[in-house]
């Protein structure tokens, strides 16, 4: 006889994985801080790539706050389980992106950044889509009582990201960072304090 697990030991289950994958994300952005008061003249920073790296920071624990949220889900399968795990695996990338192995090949991070920004971006933008169908999965009643802000927030970002995949104004970007990082943490702050 074949043992289901319940939706509780599911999500228990997942969460896991989730934390993981999490856990490695902000391991490789707190490293590449890290290594950059460790030997700040080694790669010159740039001022637009560490305001990523702050947005990447408070989205990925934003993430991980509200993914609890998945504990209200009736019927875990395995497309929602896998959906879970593509999406996670978007910001880890995202992640690698900002702090690359070895900076041999960029004269600082500027040149690494805007190198690797149609990259870059494209996970951002593809994390905006997904995340429509991880609020979803959450329910209809919760997608609903997000409002319009919700959908216009994500739809802008893919949009700017795009933009920001093919721009090299410097001044585009330097614009972009600080709105993006701006926007964000009022979004967390009005949206975010409980998980009621």
């Amino acid at each position: 006889m074949q043992v289901v697990p319940s939706n509780a030991e599911l999500f228990s289950h997942i969460r896991v994985l989730i934390s993981l994958v999490v856990g490695l994300g902000l391991t490789r952005l707190l490293t590449g801080i890290a290594r950059i008061i460790q030997h700040p003249r080694a790669k010159p920073v740039y001022g637009v790539h560490l305001v990523w790296v702050l947005f990447v920071f408070v989205t990925l624990v934003q993430f991980w706050w509200w993914e609890f949220r998945l504990a209200s889900i009736d019927a875990w399968n395995f497309e929602y389980y896998l959906f879970i795990i593509l999406y996670i695996t978007l910001y880890f990338l995202a992640c690698t992106l900002l702090f690359p192995d070895n900076m041999d090949d960029y004269s600082d991070y500027r040149d690494y950044f805007l190198s690797r920004r149609a990259w870059f971006f494209g996970f951002l933008a593809a994390i905006f889509v997904l995340d429509f169908g991880d609020t979803l999965i959450k329910g209809q009643a919760y997608f609903a009582s997000l409002g319009w802000e919700y959908f216009a927030r994500n739809a802008a970002f893919v949009a700017l990201c795009l933009v920001a995949m093919r721009s090299r104004s410097l001044r585009f970007h330097v614009a972009f960072a600080w709105l993006a990082i701006a926007y964000e943490l009022t979004w967390v702050v009005r949206h975010y304090q409980t998980v009621a």
